[in-house]
């Protein structure tokens, strides 16, 4: 008698401790789902083309994927695969214009895009009146 009232409790404790194990998956946890890194290694001279685009107002103060806050005032930028730390001469295809930025941040999310400038270099190239334009990236360091 005593084994099965025994036996029936742990079920029940088991059973109800089973629903913590999904906890990752709920909202306000944050889930690591590897340690392996997708990032590709470059060497000085890669480059690439596509469109740009700048983001800053509602993202500064806030940390990156790489850690550091967002400072929208600095040359900074985002990308999908480059290694935090990369430096990349972006020109604007249309103007010539051309500023230094460093990879800090994972995006852009939008797949049309291949790059996210910080406010201050997406100024620096006119994006501020245009919002997006063609650019041609080259990996300097």
């Amino acid at each position: 008698m005593f084994s099965r009232f025994f036996a029936v409790t742990l079920l029940c404790v088991l059973f109800t401790f089973s629903g913590c194990a999904n906890a990752s998956n709920r909202k306000g946890y944050t889930r690591v789902t590897s340690t392996k890194s997708r990032v590709e290694k470059v060497r000085a001279g890669y480059t690439f083309s596509g469109d740009a685009s700048f983001y800053g107002k509602g993202y500064d103060g806030r940390k990156t994927a790489s850690g550091e806050i967002f400072d929208r005032d600095g040359f900074t930028c985002a990308h999908r695969s480059l290694p935090f730390g990369t430096k990349l001469k972006v020109v604007r295809q249309k103007t010539g214009a051309s500023v230094v930025v460093r990879v800090n941040d994972r995006g852009p999310y939008s797949k049309k895009r291949v790059l996210d400038l910080s406010e201050a270099a997406g100024k620096a190239l006119g994006l501020d009146k245009a919002g997006h334009a063609q650019v041609t990236a080259t990996v300097i360091e």
